[in-house]
C-alpha cells in the first residue's frame, strides 16, 4: 500500500471524509517549543511572515510537497503555492525561503555591505524522523458501510460500489459527494467517494469519475511521455487545462465526475472532453447505460440527463488519430486560481494528406447557461480548406450561432463574444503551422503572427535587493538598522500566534451574527423573529431598541446609527443581530429573520448619478497655486479628459471581530479585538452601553493584517457585540464570514478624476485644473481626509506653476467606504500621472522625459505651499532608471514590438512624494509604557497595532539599543486600553515614529533615572543595577526612582488652511521611484509582469528587511488595485464579489518575473527617530506602474492597425479592459453588430 501526502483547504473538507487519512495541521510539524521543521524555520528566517495569518497554509503546502518530493524544482513549489494568498508580504520572500529546499535555484541576492537577510547554510537540514510516520492501525481498516448522523444532515459512506447503488435507489436525491468543491444546500444525506483509477488502453483511457484531478494529470503526464505525437494530443491540451483548473490544494480533492456533473459553465473540463468526444459510463442498482458528453447532456445550470438514482462510474477519452488535431483555451479574470470567462476545446479532423477538413468540434464554456456547441457552424465547415477564407467565413459563423444577449448572466457580453473569435483565431494558425510542418502546401504563418501561438508563463521571482548596512563601528549589540527577523515570524510559521478567534472560548460563550439590508434605500416596516427565535439553540434577538446607551453618536456634522431603526441606506447595514449557543445555530436562525421594507427613491450606485443628483457630501475642498487660467491662455495646447479608477477590498487573511467578555461588576466589559484603533472601539462601544470608557478594556494582541480597513467599522461591530454580552451576562464571540465581511465593511473608494491641462509642445506643464470625485457610499465615515489625502498629493513629483485640485464626496447607496492603505493617497497621484501620460502622447514623447522637465528639483513648495528638499527624489529617479537599465530595454521592447503582432509589450517608470502622518497635528502622537522587573526583564506596552508591519519589533529594537539589553530582554503582551489610554490609530505610515519617539523618550528617561546607580557601580550588569533599585526602593522610600514610565510623544504640528491654500500637511515625504515591465496577450487580454525595479528613500532604515517587505508587499496589493482587484455590484447594489471565488487579489504566479529592490544610501530625516521614515502606504500606489506599461503595450497594438495613442483605459486594467482596447478586426467584427 502507498502512501500519499495531500495538501488541502480545510474548509472544503467535511470532517466525516477523512475517515482511514491521517490529518497533519502546522501544529504537528514542529514548534518552537520542542523542533521547529526546516519550512517553518525558512519562511521565517527569510522574513516571508508580515501578519502571519497565511505563514501555516504557506508551511503546509511546502511541507506537503517536501513530503512527496525532497528535491523539488521551482516549477513544484510554483505548483505547491499557487492556491495560497497571502495580503502582506509581495510574496517574494516567502518564494526565497522555500527556494533553499531546490538544488539549484536563482534566489534573490542581497547587495549591502554587511551579513546577508539571511544566510541559507545555517539553515537545518530535513531530517525525516522528524515527521509522523502513517499509523499502522489506519491500514487494517475494513471498508464497511459507515453513517454519520448529525442535526440535519446524515452521511454515509458506502462499503464498494454495490452498496453505493442501492444506497442511490434509496436515496436518489441525495448528492453524490467526493470533493466538495461544489456545495449543495437542503439535502439531507451525502455518500462519499469510492472508487478512483486511471486505466490505460491501447485505444484510450479510462478515468474513474470519482478520480481526483491530481491523480489524473500526474497520470496523464505519465502516459504523454510513453504514447505517439498523434495519439497524445487531446492529452496534451487536457494536461494544458488541468494545469490551470483551480489550485493544487483544490485538484487534490476535486475530481473529475464532480467537475462534469456540476454543470457549471465556468468549469474548464467539459469543453474539452466534449471535443475529445468523451463517453459516460452510467450506472444504477438496473444497470448501466452510455452517454455521449455533448452539450444534450447538460439540461440546466447544475442539471445533467442523469436520473436521480444514477451515478457516473466513469469517463472514457479515446486517443487521437493521425491527421486530428485539437487544442483548448480558456480566460479568465488572472491566469490561474480564477474561474474562466470563457473557456472551450476546439478539435478539427482532417482528410488524410490534405488541409480539408473532415470534421469540426468546437465547444464553448461560458458562452451560455450550459455548455455550447456551434454544430451547425462546423458542419458548414466540413470540405473546406483550412485557410484564410475558412477562418473568415469561421468567425461569422461561429459566433451567429452563439448568442450572447446584452443581459447574459455575468455580464462582459462583447469580451465574451472577442474571446470567442480571439480563440479560433489562435486554433486556426496553431493548425496551420502543425499542416506546414506535416508538409503541406499551406501557408506560413507569419513570422509577427507566432507570438500567438506561445501562452504567457510565469516564473517564481528572483531578484536584488540592496540596503546600506549599519556602520562597522556601531556595536554588534546595537539591534537598530540591522535585517532582523519579524519578532514573531517562528510563531507565525508553526502555528503559535495567537489571533482574536484563537482564544480558546469561555464556558457558557455565545456566537452573534449580524441581520444586514437587504435593500439600497427602504423604510423598515417590521421586523418578524418569531422562527428565529424558536429555534434551537438561539437566545436572543437585539436591536436598536436593546441597547442600554446611545444608538447614534455623532461622526463630524452627521448622526451615524448602529442598528437601523427606520430607513436603511444600503445593502448591508446592521438592523440587528441573533445570539445563540453556536456559530451555526445563529447563522440560520439570522436567516430566518424577516424584515419587510417599503422601497424608497431615489436610488443610485455611481459617481456619474451622484452628479447628476447633486449628491454631495460636505465639505468641498480646494487647493490652488498660481492662476489656472491665464495659464490655459499661455499655453501650446489644452487637452480634456477623464479616468476612473475602481474601489478594492481590503481582503486582510483575518475577516472581522471581536470577543465581549462581561466582568458581572460595574458595567466592566473586556474586549478582545482585531481593531487598528482600540481608543476608538473603546469610545463607540461604552457610548453604546451608556458607561464611561474606564470601564471598556480593550486588548489587541495581533491584527491578521489590516490596511485601514480595521479602524471605524470594527468599532460598530464590537459595540452591537458588547450589548449581546451585557444583555445575556455572558460572553459573545462575533467572526465575519468572508462575504459577511465584504459585504458590510466596504473598502476603498472610487474615484473619478476630470482634468484639464495646458501644456507646451515640449511636454512642460503651464496649468492643471483636475476636479476628484470619490464615492463615499451613504454616510461620511473617513471619507474626508481621503479626499483631502487626494488633495494633498495632486502635484505628486511635478512642479505645476498654475495648478488647482477640487475635492467633492459623493452620497450614493452603497455600503460607505472607508480608509484603505494609502489613502486618498493611491488615486490622487493616478489621476495626475494620467495626465503626464497623455500630454506625453500628445507631444509625441516618452512619458519619462515629461516626467523629467516637469520634476521638482532641489529646494522647492508643493502647491499648498509646504517646503521640502526635491534632492533625494531626483536621486531616486536616476538610479532606478540606471538600475533598470531603462534606456536600453525601452528600445528592446520598441523592436520587440515591431516583431510581434500580438504580444505588445510597454515598460514605465514613475515617481512618488508621499506625506507621512496624520494632516491634524493632534492625531500625531505615541505614548509607551516600559515596565522594569526585578529580574530585569522589561515589559514593553505602546500605543501602536501590530498587524504585520513589524512595530513591535522595531519598537523592541529601539528599546534594546537605549537600556542596552538584549532583545531577549524585552517583551510585548499586547497593546491595551488599560495600558496606554487615548490612542491614535496605526494608521498613516505613522505608527513608527510617533510610537518610536515614545519608546525612545521613556527609555532615554529610565536610563536617566538609573543613571547615578551605573556611575556608582559602572562594572556591573543590568541585572545587578535593577535589583539595587528594587531593593533601596524597598528599604529606603526616599529614594524616588519608579520602575515603569510612560511617556507621550506629541509629534509634528501639521494642519493646512484650506481657505487659503497653505499649511505644512506632514512633517516629511518619503520619495521613491518604480520601474515595471509587462507583456500582454493582445487577443486575449492577458497580461505578464516581467520586472520590477523600487528605489526608495527610506532614510535610515530601523530595519532593512521589514521595510523592504512594506515595500514590495505595497506594491503587490497595489498592482492588484491597478489591474485584477475589481469590485462588481448587482443592479440592485448588492456586491457581488464577495469572497477569493469572484474577488482576485494577486497570486504567487502575477508578481513579477523578477523583482530587485533598493534602499536609497547615504540618506537621513531628521524629522522621525533616528533619521528613519514611514514606508507602509507609499508603494501601494507603484502598482500603476505596471498599469501604465499595459497601457503603453496597448498602444503599441493599436498603432499596428493605424490608431491614435490617446484612448481611454479605466483601472483596473482587467484582460477585458485591455483586450477590447487593443482593437482589431476582430473587435471591429462585434462592434458591427455582425454577431447576435
Amino acid at each position: 500500500m502507498s502512501i500519499s501526502h495531500f495538501s488541502v483547504n480545510a474548509c472544503l473538507l467535511p470532517i466525516c471524509s477523512l475517515n482511514g487519512a491521517a490529518v497533519t495541521t502546522v501544529e504537528g510539524v514542529g514548534s518552537t517549543k520542542t523542533k521547529m521543521h526546516p519550512v517553518q524555520e525558512r519562511i521565517a528566517a527569510a522574513h516571508g511572515t508580515q501578519c502571519g495569518f497565511c505563514s501555516p497554509g504557506m508551511v503546509m503546502s511546502m511541507y506537503t510537497l517536501l513530503r512527496n518530493t525532497p528535491e523539488p524544482s521551482m516549477e513544484d513549489i510554483q505548483e505547491a503555492l499557487l492556491g495560497n494568498l497571502c495580503r502582506c508580504t509581495g510574496y517574494r520572500p516567502i518564494v526565497d525561503g522555500f527556494k533553499t529546499f531546490c538544488q539549484t535555484n536563482d534566489s534573490t541576492s542581497i547587495l549591502q555591505e554587511s551579513d546577508d537577510t539571511f544566510q541559507a547554510d545555517d539553515f537545518r537540514l530535513v531530517d525525516p524522523t522528524q515527521d509522523f510516520i502513517f499509523p499502522p492501525e489506519l491500514m487494517k481498516q475494513s471498508h464497511q458501510r459507515m453513517v454519520f448522523q448529525g442535526e440535519r444532515i446524515k452521511w454515509i459512506t458506502p462499503a464498494d460500489l454495490e452498496d453505493l447503488l442501492e444506497l442511490k435507489s434509496q436515496y436518489p436525491h441525495a448528492p453524490l459527494l467526493a470533493g466538495n468543491t461544489t456545495c449543495y444546500h437542503g439535502k439531507t444525506m451525502q455518500i462519499s467517494k469510492t472508487v478512483l483509477s486511471v486505466k490505460i488502453h491501447g485505444d484510450r483511457i479510462t478515468l474513474s469519475a470519482a478520480c481526483t484531478l491530481t491523480t489524473i494529470k500526474e497520470k496523464l503526464e505519465e502516459a504523454v511521455k510513453v504514447l505517439p505525437e498523434e495519439k497524445s494530443e487531446g492529452l496534451h491540451a487536457l494536461l494544458e487545462t488541468l494545469g490551470k483548473v483551480a489550485s493544487k490544494q483544490i485538484r487534490n480533492v476535486a475530481s473529475v465526475g464532480g467537475n462534469i456533473l456540476s454543470s457549471n459553465p465556468k468549469f474548464d473540463l467539459c469543453s474539452v472532453l466534449a471535443a475529445l468526444g468523451c463517453s459516460l459510463t452510467i450506472l444504477s442498482k438496473d444497470g448501466s447505460r452510455k452517454l455521449n458528453l455533448t452539450e444534450g447532456f447538460f439540461t440546466a445550470v447544475g442539471k445533467t440527463a442523469l436520473k436521480p438514482e444514477e451515478v457516473m462510474l466513469s469517463v472514457y477519452i479515446p486517443y487521437t488519430k493521425k491527421w486530428e488535431f485539437m487544442l483548448a483555451f480558456r480566460q479568465a479574470q488572472c491566469r490561474q486560481f480564477a474561474f474562466s470567462i470563457i473557456n472551450c476545446g476546439m478539435k478539427v479532423i482532417f482528410f488524410e494528406g490534405t488541409n480539408v477538413v473532415k470534421d469540426l468540434k468546437i465547444f464553448y464554456g461560458g458562452a451560455g447557461a450550459t455548455l455550447v456547441s456551434t454544430r451547425n457552424a462546423s458542419q458548414q465547415l466540413v470540405g473546406r480548406k483550412w485557410n484564410d477564407n475558412l477562418l473568415t467565413d469561421a468567425c461569422k459563423l461561429v459566433l451567429s450561432e452563439i448568442h450572447l444577449p446584452d443581459t447574459a448572466h455575468g455580464g462582459m457580453v462583447e469580451y465574451k463574444k472577442t474571446l470567442i473569435l480571439s480563440f479560433f483565431f489562435k486554433f486556426y494558425l496553431h493548425i496551420l503551422q502543425k499542416l506546414k510542418a506535416m508538409g503541406l502546401n499551406v501557408a506560413a504563418v507569419p513570422p509577427e503572427y507566432m507570438s500567438a501561438l506561445t501562452p504567457l508563463h510565469s516564473k517564481l521571482p528572483q531578484g536584488q535587493l540592496s540596503y546600506q548596512a549599519v556602520s562597522v563601528s556601531q556595536p554588534l549589540e546595537d539591534p537598530v538598522g540591522r535585517p532582523n527577523v519579524h519578532q514573531s515570524g517562528f510563531k507565525h510559521s508553526t502555528g503559535e500566534a495567537i489571533y482574536y478567534d484563537d482564544i480558546p472560548s469561555i464556558d457558557g460563550e455565545l456566537f452573534l451574527v449580524f441581520v444586514t439590508s437587504t435593500r439600497p434605500h427602504a423604510k423598515i416596516i417590521s421586523i418578524d423573529t418569531t422562527e428565529a427565535l424558536s429555534m434551537p439553540g438561539v437566545v436572543a434577538f437585539l436591536s436598536a431598541k436593546d441597547v442600554p446607551g446611545n444608538n447614534k453618536r455623532r461622526w463630524f456634522h452627521d448622526m451615524v446609527e448602529l442598528f437601523i431603526e427606520e430607513e436603511v441606506m444600503c445593502v448591508g447595514q446592521m438592523i440587528g443581530a441573533i445570539v445563540a449557543e453556536t456559530r451555526e445555530q445563529a447563522r440560520r436562525a439570522a436567516q430566518k429573520v424577516y424584515v419587510s421594507y417599503q422601497d424608497l427613491e431615489p436610488v443610485f450606485f455611481t459617481i456619474e448619478e451622484a452628479i447628476n443628483h447633486q449628491s454631495f457630501f460636505s465639505p468641498q475642498r480646494k487647493l490652488e497655486r498660481g492662476d489656472v487660467d491665464v495659464g490655459f491662455e499661455t499655453s501650446d495646447q489644452i487637452l480634456e479628459g477623464e479616468i476612473y479608477m475602481g474601489g478594492q477590498e481590503h481582503f486582510y487573511m483575518e475577516t472581522q471581530g471581536v470577543i465581549a467578555v462581561p466582568k458581572g461588576e460595574n458595567g466592566e466589559t473586556d474586549l478582545f479585538i482585531a481593531t487598528q484603533h482600540a481608543a476608538f472601539a473603546q469610545e463607540v462601544v461604552a457610548n453604546a452601553l451608556g458607561v464611561s470608557f474606564n470601564k471598556i478594556t480593550c486588548h489587541v494582541k495581533r491584527l491578521g493584517g489590516g490596511f485601514g480597513g480595521k479602524i471605524m467599522k470594527i468599532a460598530d461591530i464590537s459595540a452591537a457585540v458588547a450589548i449581546a454580552a451585557y444583555r445575556t451576562g455572558r460572553s459573545v464571540r462575533c467572526v465575519l464570514e468572508r462575504g459577511e465581511d465584504m459585504l458590510m465593511t466596504s473598502g476603498r473608494h472610487p474615484f473619478l478624476g476630470k482634468y484639464k491641462v495646458g501644456f507646451m509642445n515640449d511636454g512642460t506643464i503651464i496649468s492643471a485644473d483636475v476636479t476628484y470625485y470619490s464615492n463615499a457610499g451613504n454616510t461620511l465615515d473617513e471619507s474626508q481626509f481621503i479626499i483631502e489625502k487626494a488633495l494633498l498629493h495632486l502635484d505628486n513629483c511635478y512642479k505645476i506653476p498654475n495648478l488647482r485640485g477640487r475635492g467633492i464626496m459623493c452620497k450614493t447607496y452603497l455600503p460607505s467606504y472607508t480608509a484603505f492603505r494609502g489613502f486618498g493617497g493611491p488615486q490622487g497621484l493616478m489621476v495626475i500621472e494620467s495626465v503626464i501620460n497623455e500630454v506625453a502622447a500628445k507631444c509625441g514623447l516618452p512619458a519619462e522625459e515629461v516626467r523629467e522637465i516637469n520634476m521638482y528639483r532641489n529646494e522647492s513648495h508643493t502647491h499648498f505651499r509646504q517646503s521640502f528638499d526635491a534632492s533625494n527624489m531626483v536621486r531616486c529617479w536616476n538610479e532606478c532608471l540606471e538600475k533598470a537599465s531603462y534606456y536600453q530595454r525601452r528600445q528592446n521592447i520598441e523592436e520587440f514590438n515591431k516583431q510581434n503582432r500580438w504580444k505588445k509589450r510597454g515598460i514605465s517608470a514613475v515617481p512618488i512624494k508621499f506625506g507621512i502622518g496624520f494632516t491634524k497635528g493632534f492625531c500625531n502622537q505615541g505614548a509607551a509604557l516600559v515596565n522594569v522587573y526585578k529580574d530585569g526583564s522589561v515589559l514593553l506596552s505602546h500605543s501602536g497595532t501590530e498587524m504585520g508591519q513589524g512595530i513591535n519589533t522595531k519598537m523592541i529594537q529601539i528599546a534594546s539599543r537605549i537600556l542596552k539589553i538584549p532583545q531577549s530582554s524585552i517583551y510585548i503582551v499586547e497593546t491595551s486600553t488599560a495600558s496606554v489610554p487615548n490612542a491614535i490609530p496605526s494608521a498613516a505610515s505613522f505608527g513608527t515614529d510617533a510610537v518610536g519617539m515614545a519608546v525612545k523618550d521613556a527609555c532615554e528617561n529610565m536610563m536617566n533615572r538609573l543613571q547615578p546607580i551605573i556611575e556608582q557601580h559602572p562594572k556591573m550588569s543590568w541585572e545587578y543595577w535593577v535589583r539595587f533599585v528594587s531593593f533601596y526602593c524597598l528599604k529606603n522610600s526616599g529614594y524616588f526612582l519608579i520602575c515603569y514610565l510612560i511617556f507621550f510623544n506629541r509629534g509634528p504640528n501639521t494642519d493646512v488652511d484650506w481657505e487659503r491654500s497653505e499649511g505644512n500637511a506632514y512633517f516629511y515625504f518619503t520619495f521613491g521611484v518604480c520601474c515595471s515591465e509587462v507583456e500582454i496577450d493582445c487577443l486575449t487580454g492577458e497580461h505578464k509582469n516581467i520586472r520590477t525595479d523600487i528605489v526608495m528613500d527610506v532614510g535610515q532604515s530601523l530595519n532593512p528587511t521589514l521595510d523592504i517587505g512594506q515595500i514590495e508587499g505595497g506594491f503587490v496589493q497595489g498592482l492588484g488595485l491597478y489591474t485584477t482587484e475589481e469590485l462588481k455590484f448587482s443592479p440592485s447594489g448588492v456586491l457581488i464579489t464577495r469572497g477569493p471565488s469572484q474577488y482576485k487579489i494577486p497570486t504567487i504566479c502575477d508578481i513579477p518575473e523578477q523583482m530587485n529592490t533598493s534602499l536609497l544610501q547615504n540618506t537621513s530625516n531628521p524629522h522621525a527617530i533616528y533619521s528613519s521614515k514611514g514606508i507602509g502606504e507609499p508603494t501601494v500606489f507603484f502598482g500603476c506602474t505596471v498599469f501604465f506599461a499595459i497601457k503603453q503595450a496597448i498602444a503599441a497594438a493599436r498603432k499596428d492597425v493605424g490608431l491614435h495613442d490617446n484612448f481611454t483605459l479605466n483601472s483596473p486594467a482587467t484582460p477585458e479592459k485591455i483586450r477590447l482596447a487593443c482593437a482589431d478586426q476582430f473587435t471591429q467584427m462585434v462592434r458591427c453588430g455582425k454577431i447576435h
